[in-house]
């Protein structure tokens, strides 16, 4: 029996990437990409470390994005396009987090939904 060690290799990423951060009231979620969708990272304020009403605050999303923004460093990332979804509290921490960590954000775009007169409001309270 001839046993072979298999170690993992990480995979080294092209130099651009793309950072998706969905920012909503009570999280803030940071995917890094490559330019075909592959995930090779992501953080969350409560993986991080910060639980209940902490995980929204801006400071716990930079801390997240600086975590995010380092791994994608180690694996060969140098500039990267910011697409931004939602209208949580953790949207420029983070991106001034992941510019901060050594790379070079080309672009913003931001992906977030706008009601074109969308659901109908309940209806009119009466006392």
């Amino acid at each position: 029996m001839n046993k072979q060690k298999k170690t993992k290799t990480k995979k080294r990423a092209s130099s651009e990437g793309i950072a998706h951060i969905r920012a909503t009231f009570n999280n803030t979620i940071i995917n890094i990409s490559d330019v075909n969708g592959n995930v090779f990272g992501w953080n969350t304020p409560g993986k991080s470390g910060f639980k209940g009403s902490r995980k929204s605050t801006p400071f716990a999303a930079q801390i997240a994005a600086d975590v995010v923004g380092k791994m994608a460093y180690d694996a060969g990332v140098r500039r990267i396009e910011v697409h931004i979804k939602g209208a949580g509290n953790g949207r420029e921490s983070a991106i001034r987090a992941l510019a901060s960590s050594g790379l070079k954000i080309t672009s913003i775009k931001d992906f977030t939904a706008i009601p074109h007169n969308g659901c109908r409001p309940p209806k009119r309270r009466r006392i």
